[in-house]
């Protein structure tokens, strides 16, 4: 009993110090992640659900480290040392991949299908996944980025039914929904059924952004949709079924496992980080945003531990920018762009939580760079899904009127992605 007393009041005591040292000291670069509703219950968590729809049946899954089913392991509190009130803090959870998970219940998993950044999401963005086996479990891994980004009729000859279950983020250019699209198309060719475990799309609280024009279509944007479409994976697929958006028009068989206790304003923390620079909850709200500087001469962080905090590059005005980082070699940047040279930029960290599509640090960088016909790269356009956008910032347009050239576009998508919704 007296040891029970006594491991208690040092408990207390270590939440106190923690508590007082997140006072003390701020720590700028430390992620700020929102913590998501408990109540939230992912589709890959459903088992009870799904399971009877495998049994019996020879499973490919896409699936990659977000893939996982979670448990509630504990809750962590802190002493407030101002009002001596203990508050929640955060939930720590501990997770099973759903491949593990599966095979554990006697479901036959043929193939594992592997999207951009690969099976354990260690690859950089851009980088050829290559296929192999899982060390673990023995299933073979096949890539769904590289030259095979669409499943050949072989790859599912031996398969009953197909399993999606991935984390996104909800934006246009995160070649996840890209890879939905061709494994549906595949799926519906070869007669096959897809089942999607949907997951929370933390970017899912509003819609912003260009319209994708069909011309500009490419693996970074397959879809006539805004940068930031609102919808979940599972809604999604919807709309590519509805909007008759797959090859010759055929249709997928699809299931979709709902999430539970979710609307499209539930903040939601990943606790998986969806790929290699995307590390935070700040990092992917502001990468709708700060994406589209990968089709610029200026840095988005890749090579640093601000991945999509910050933005930079040596062309920028170092009068205009007083913040400065040098990229180098880190997981997932294994070349990053300006390496070993100084970027002046902005640090975003700090910013409060965006729902809308911030085009002022674009612009801003524009404006102040020393070359601007350099500025722009080809790979912009494919990103913006639109010519117009880079005309307008060349013209010198504000991003109010750009954003007020978006209007017509937005309401017309938002009219159609009504049908589809599985969630308010």
């Amino acid at each position: 009993m007296r040891f029970n007393v006594f491991k208690n009041t040092v408990l207390l005591f270590v939440l106190v110090l923690i508590s007082c040292a997140s006072k003390v000291k701020k720590d700028e670069d430390a992620p700020k992640q929102v913590q998501g509703d408990k109540s939230v219950i992912v589709g890959a968590n459903q088992t009870n659900v799904y399971l009877p729809l495998l049994k019996g049946k020879r499973v490919g899954i896409v699936a990659n480290q977000t893939s996982v089913i979670f448990k509630e392991k504990d809750s962590l509190f802190l002493v407030d040392p101002e009002t001596n009130e203990t508050k929640f803090e955060k939930i720590i959870y501990e997770s099973t991949h759903i491949v593990d998970s599966l095979r554990s219940l006697n479901i036959d998993i043929k193939q594992v299908f592997a999207p951009e950044h690969g099976f354990r999401g260690k690859a950089d963005a851009g980088e050829v996944v290559k296929d192999g086996v899982d060390t673990k479990t023995g299933i073979p891994i096949i890539s769904l980025y590289g030259n095979n980004k669409k499943p050949k009729p072989e790859q599912l000859k031996n398969i009953d039914i197909v399993v999606f279950d991935i984390q996104d983020v909800g934006a246009r250019f995160y070649t996840y929904i890209s890879t939905l699209h061709y494994v549906m198309e595949a799926c519906a060719e070869a007669g096959i059924p897809v089942l999607i475990l949907d997951r929370p799309n933390p970017n899912g609280h509003y819609i912003d952004g260009p319209i994708l024009e069909p011309k500009h279509k490419s693996f970074v944007g397959m879809h006539p949709i805004p940068v930031v479409h609102g919808m979940t994976i599972g809604e999604y697929a919807k709309m590519i079924n509805g909007e008759k958006w797959l090859a010759n028009g055929v249709q997928c068989e699809l299931k979709v496992i709902p999430i539970k206790n979710y609307t499209h304003q539930t903040k939601y923390s990943l606790p998986i980080k969806p790929s290699p620079n995307l590390p935070n909850d700040i990092a992917i709200n502001l990468y709708p945003s700060l994406c589209f500087f990968e089709g610029t001469n200026v840095s988005a962080g890749r090579g640093t531990n601000l991945q999509f905090q910050i933005y930079g590059s040596p062309f920028l005005n170092a009068e205009v920018f007083n913040f400065q980082f040098t990229p180098q070699p880190n997981e997932g940047a294994k070349y990053p762009k300006h390496q070993g040279k100084i970027c002046y930029g902005e640090k975003l960290n700090n910013k409060a939580n965006l729902n809308y599509l911030n085009l002022e640090w674009l612009i801003k960088a524009y404006q102040n760079t020393t070359d601007k016909t350099k500025f722009f790269n080809a790979f912009f356009i494919k990103l913006a899904g639109t010519e117009k956008l880079q005309k307008q910032i060349e013209a010198g347009l504000n991003a109010n009127d750009i954003k007020a050239t978006w209007t017509e576009g937005l309401e017309h998508f938002k009219t159609i992605r009504k049908q589809y919704l599985i969630y308010l």
